[in-house]
């Protein structure tokens, strides 16, 4: 998985980094703001499956970013991050197909649970797999290190007894 942590804020990406590294994550790219973000993905983007973004920045919000991602991109995985957030602003987010919100200030399981499903998603976008296979490589994917139990399979595709 390579992701691209967008936030203007140091201790935010520290935090992001250390997690994602804590879930076996190694690529890892980080930009400042939106601008910054929207420069390295005209020259990267291909090579970016996950962009985890906090709403305000300066430059261009996340918001921004996410409209300019989705004109070309409706597909690419995007987290949006954020310490205040109306229903409008969620509303609007949702109709631009954003991945996930994250409520600042976030957990490392919060991260972990959504990067679950969030990975899943790709494989199964990019491979249309069936849902055993996509469960299997999203535990590769995110970088959790082993494979599943047949159990843990079934909990994460919510199938089972």
């Amino acid at each position: 998985l390579h992701v691209l942590i967008v936030d203007d804020e140091r201790a935010v990406i520290k935090i992001l980094r250390n997690m994602l590294t804590n879930f076996g994550i190694t690529q890892i790219m980080v930009a400042h703001d939106g601008l910054e973000a929207a420069k390295f993905l005209e020259d990267c983007g291909d090579k970016i499956n996950l962009i985890i973004c906090d709403w305000n920045m300066p430059h261009m919000n996340g918001f921004d970013l996410l409209r300019k991602i989705r004109a070309s991109d409706p597909h690419k995985a995007f987290v949006m991050l954020t310490g205040f957030a109306t229903h409008d602003m969620i509303r609007e987010a949702k109709q631009l197909n954003v991945s996930a919100f994250i409520a600042k200030p976030f957990s490392q399981d919060e991260i972990r649970k959504k990067l679950e499903l969030i990975a899943r998603k790709i494989v199964r976008h990019r491979t249309g797999d069936s849902p055993w296979i996509a469960a299997g490589a999203t535990w590769h994917l995110t970088g959790f290190g082993r494979q599943p139990t047949r159990a843990e399979v079934e909990a994460a595709i919510g199938a089972g007894p």
